[in-house]
């Protein structure tokens, strides 16, 4: 950029202002004494609705569309204070996730009806967008995102370099490869939007109070809350919710709770009047240059620039963690044009019209970020009634989705549908401030990288959930995966292999590696690290209760196991749990990395509900308790030179699913027998002190059997040959336990009126449209193979499902997947189209599992001992 161009740029800088003074009508706001009650704030609601901005207006506007009497929005400041009135207002239906797609695409087509129906304009266009590809990793990434597509809601396709420029054509087109185009994508007028949703909840009965700050979250023994403010207190029967936006983290903890939020700054660019923009005609779609790292879209008669500055650029407001400055409410933080001027010159490079535009305004301003910058939505765990929806960096288009989607969760008792990703609970202690900051700024600066195939982002770690062998795999070549604070063997690098993470869209260098591995536990004996398997001990008089009227299945007898599901009351899967009796009224739990929180609050909240809770007292032992696991023929001998004689590790003496207190290597150890690889194989729990000499001790033992470590990506393939499902693909609360293929863990006709029992009679008596199958896919000598929500067609042609989790099978030498597909389409020797880079690959139907677990060959070598006697 030219010396000139650039003192342009700074002399159009606006500095820091403040909007607070006066209102968007130019109005000063009231601010109602604290001995004087607002006269929207009533002594008793049904719900309080902390935070007037998009998304706590949106809430609100559902809460009481949906029917719910007394809905009360209160606000500190004026509606659309904080980030909604200075954000830029994109919307899109694209996601790289799949679940969150489901707000996208509800968001924006409420935008298109709700000026109609509350009479409130609310200034949305909707030109589409397209996401530039520039570079071959870009046209690829494409690709993996289009396989994701066919069975989505979300309208997409690619687009050539020619109809990028048809669609743009002022654009630059040196390097441009093509799009990935989104109709009907846009912006909206954040202000406009937020006001509509507030005139919409008045319409059906909310009460909107402004100014009215929240001074004080007070918890009653029933469920219901006090909430205080500088202008009275209300009594919410239902609860409160904190959706604050950068105030979230005060509001969480006046009820007691730490939310890891942190303030972003960002930045945008709003050019004059450009005479070849205001001579298009029509509007062209907002661009997205990736590499550029910037959106650029019509706004009026000229241009907004808005770029994600790497992470070493942009800016944390670090200091508003212990609390927002008083009386911050609409104002900007001073912008800072040489943090973003690599990306506008990306921008001029592709747009040279921008080069001889004149800066109307610079605006920059606080967006709140979580580490994983997606959102929190949804209840916490540790407080009753208590809801999220805080740390939205994508606020404006998430807010339809978002509000409908906790309207219906406070109202009907479950969520509509699975979407654990925004999970508050996916968080907890070790997600500290130093955590927090810089995986924000991390997230930020990598806003428009190439989202990867089992991606890994390495920005503070390890966190201070730390595996008593984590330094121990380290030096033994692991390359880890990171699961809910923890860092967890995904595969190990020997002597030989490239190391290192080196991610692509099809086979990469962890192929050969994992191959071993899967060699390792099918033939001799392998050692891996279960640690972040989330664990929970539960005991007390009620405890045996609690957990039989929450799980589908029985409970076991003392001393043994059962793999258990919670189901929600529409009969859908909230969960999946290891349930081991270690007495008759004490229980341990494993359940998935990340979910102790999640299981906790269900069971917790169930309790209280049944009047349960007295004498239960439920242990988070994630942290407490570690866990080894050894699995492979060899596993019994290995664990045999390690017991004293007395030891009966037998298969009759210590059998499947059974648990006990053994002594391995002189550590007293809990040991389940159970192997999520399908072979024979123990899981090994013992404090994190021990952790270290047990490994040890293993693999000492195990040298002479051929001992070696493997991690997830082996497990994964070996479990997909086993045909066992993992909660979160295969099962969620999108299906039923039936879909899923749970009947065995399913017992309908168990005494115990269990949570979703009535459910399931309805669904067994309506039948299944379609239910969860294994394919054979012909994925070729070189990849890529299904991992997971590609799309699944027939002939070709037709829709009909997609995968839930894939693999390459290295006994089959060839991909494998499951996938959910129509009952009438799903029976053996069915051919289907698995879709992938662009490629239909033909899948057929098998029988699954593809190979039987130990415990069954053992059974069916049990039985033809007993036949042929």
């Amino acid at each position: 950029m030219s010396s000139a161009l650039l003192s342009a740029f700074r002399s159009s800088l606006n500095p820091c202002r403040s909007e607070t003074a006066r209102g968007r009508n130019g109005l000063i706001p009231r601010r109602w004494n604290h001995k004087t009650r607002h006269p929207n704030l009533p002594e008793s609601a049904e719900i309080v609705v902390i935070g007037g901005g998009a998304v706590g207006a949106s809430i609100a506007y559902h809460l009481a569309k949906q029917g719910l009497k007394d809905v009360v929005l209160v606000e500190r400041s004026e509606l659309t204070a904080g980030s909604t009135w200075h954000a830029a207002g994109l919307t899109t239906y694209f996601h790289p996730g799949i679940n969150v797609k489901n707000l996208h695409y509800y968001s924006i087509n409420l935008f298109r009806t709700l000026e109609q129906e509350t009479g409130q304009a609310v200034g949305f266009h909707d030109p589409g967008s397209i996401r530039i590809l520039n570079t071959e990793t870009r046209v690829d990434e494409a690709k993996y995102q289009m396989s994701r597509v066919g069975w989505q809601k979300t309208p997409q396709r690619l687009i050539t370099t020619d109809e990028v420029h048809k669609m743009c054509p002022f654009m630059n087109m040196e390097g441009i490869l093509g799009g990935l185009y989104t109709p009907s994508d846009g912006h909206i007028d954040p202000y406009s939007l937020t006001m509509a949703f507030a005139a919409g909840a008045r319409m059906y009965g909310a009460r909107i109070a402004a100014p009215v700050a929240v001074t004080g979250l007070n918890e009653r023994v029933d469920g219901s809350w006090d909430v205080e403010t500088d202008c009275g207190s209300v009594r919410s029967a239902r609860g409160v919710v904190n959706a604050a936006g950068f105030w979230g983290q005060e509001v969480g903890r006046l009820a007691g709770l730490e939310h890891p939020l942190v303030p972003i700054h960002h930045q945008y660019v709003i050019t004059s009047t450009i005479p070849e923009i205001k001579q298009l005609g029509k509007e062209f779609p907002v661009i997205r240059d990736l590499e550029g790292s910037y959106y650029l879209r019509k706004e009026r008669d000229g241009l907004l620039v808005g770029p994600y500055e790497s992470k070493e650029a942009m800016v944390v407001q670090d200091s508003w963690v212990d609390g927002v400055p008083p009386g911050f409410g609409k104002e900007l933080y001073e912008s800072d044009i040489e943090r973003i001027m690599v990306n506008l010159e990306a921008a001029m490079n592709l747009v040279p019209l921008l080069r001889s535009a004149d800066i109307q305004r610079v605006v920059c301003g606080p967006i709140t970020y979580t580490p994983d910058v997606l959102s929190m939505l949804g209840p916490v765990q540790g407080a009753t009634n208590y809801w999220c929806a805080v740390g939205f960096a994508y606020g404006i288009v998430h807010s339809g989705g978002a509000g409908k989607y906790l309207a219906e969760w406070i109202l009907n008792g479950e969520p509509p549908y699975d979407l654990l990703e925004l999970d508050p609970d996916r968080y907890g202690k070790w997600t500290d401030r130093e955590y927090t900051s810089a995986k924000a700024r991390e997230s930020y600066g990598m806003n428009n990288a190439v989202g990867w195939p089992k991606e890994e982002r390495w920005a503070g770690r390890p966190t201070r959930r730390v595996s008593g062998v984590y330094e121990a795999t380290k030096a033994r070549g692991a390359e880890f995966g990171f699961h809910a604070g923890w860092e967890q063997p995904s595969w190990f690098a020997l002597p030989g292999d490239t190391a290192g993470y080196a991610p692509g869209y099809r086979r990469c260098n962890w192929h050969g590696p994992v191959g071993r591995e899967v060699r390792t536990v099918l033939e001799r004996v392998g050692v891996t690290d279960l640690t972040p398997f989330a664990k929970l001990e539960i005991s007390g008089p009620t405890s045996a209760e609690v957990l039989d009227r929450l799980v589908a299945n029985s409970l076991p007898k003392v001393g043994t196991a059962n793999i258990c599901h919670m189901l929600t009351p529409r009969g859908r899967v909230y969960a999946e749990v290891t349930v081991t009796r270690l007495a008759e009224d004490r229980f341990f739990l494993i359940t998935g990395s990340g979910s102790e929180n999640h299981d906790r609050r269900w069971i917790e909240e169930h309790a209280r509900r049944w009047s349960l809770s007295d004498g239960l007292v439920i242990d988070n032992a994630t942290e407490s308790l570690q866990c080894l696991s050894v699995a492979g023929p060899f596993a019994r001998d290995v664990l045999r030179k390690l017991a004293p004689p007395e030891e009966d590790l037998s298969n009759s003496g210590f059998k499947f699913l059974s648990c006990r207190d053994v002594t391995l290597a002189g550590v007293r150890v809990r040991a389940l027998r159970l192997s999520f690889t399908g072979e024979l194989g123990w899981e090994l729990y013992v404090p994190p002190s021990s952790m270290g000499p047990l490994y040890a001790a293993i693999l000492e033992a195990g040298s002479e059997f051929g001992i070696a470590d493997f991690g997830q990506y082996a497990i994964n393939v070996l479990r997909l040959e086993k045909g066992f499902r993992v909660w979160g693909l295969e099962m969620n609360l999108d299906k039923n336990p039936y879909q899923a293929g749970l009947d065995f863990f399913i017992k309908p006709n168990k005494p115990t009126d269990f949570v979703g029992k009535e459910s399931l009679r309805h669904i067994k008596q309506q039948g299944l449209e379609s239910k969860l199958f294994m394919l054979k896919v012909d994925s070729g000598e070189a990849g890529p193979e299904p991992e997971g929500n590609e799309s699944v067609w027939l002939d070709g042609l037709r829709l009909v499902g997609n995968t839930t989790s894939g693999a390459y099978s290295y006994q089959l030498g060839c991909g494998i997947a499951m996938a959910y597909l129509p009952t009438d389409i799903g029976h053996i020797g069915s051919v289907v189209q698995v879709e992938l880079m662009g490629e239909l690959k033909d899948a057929v139907v098998v029988k699954e599992p593809l190979f039987d677990t130990e415990s069954a060959r053992a059974r069916k070598l049990a039985k033809e001992k007993k036949n042929k006697k």
